[in-house]
C-alpha cells in the first residue's frame, strides 16, 4: 500500500469554506477511484486552519491517477484562494 499525508493550511476564516470541499474530496475519492482503500481528514485542534490527510493507495501509480482526476483538479481549483500551504509526504507502508 502507498501511504499519503498531506497538510493543509487555509487562510483563517475560511475553514467552514474547505472542511465541506475537503470532505467531498474524499468522499470522491472513496467512491471514484477503486485503488484509493482509506481517506481520513482531520482538523487541527490549535489551529483550525490546518487540516491533515492519511490517505492508502494501492500504488504510487494509483496515487499519481489521483493527481489527475476531474475531481481532484475541480478541489484544487475551488480551494486555490484560500490556500496558503500544502505539505505532501508519501511512502509505502510497511505492515
Amino acid at each position: 500500500m502507498y501511504a499519503v499525508l498531506v497538510k493543509f493550511e487555509v487562510k483563517l476564516g475560511s475553514e467552514n469554506t474547505f472542511k465541506p470541499l475537503m470532505l467531498k474530496q474524499a468522499e470522491n475519492s472513496l467512491k471514484l477511484e477503486p485503488e484509493c482503500h482509506y481517506f481520513d481528514v482531520s482538523q487541527d485542534d490549535d489551529s483550525p486552519n490546518f487540516f491533515y490527510l492519511y490517505e492508502l493507495y494501492t500504488s504510487r501509480a494509483a496515487f499519481n491517477e489521483h493527481l489527475e482526476s476531474n475531481h481532484f483538479l475541480s478541489f484544487i481549483d475551488a480551494v486555490s484562494d484560500i490556500l496558503l500551504d500544502k505539505v505532501i509526504l508519501t511512502g509505502n507502508r510497511i505492515n
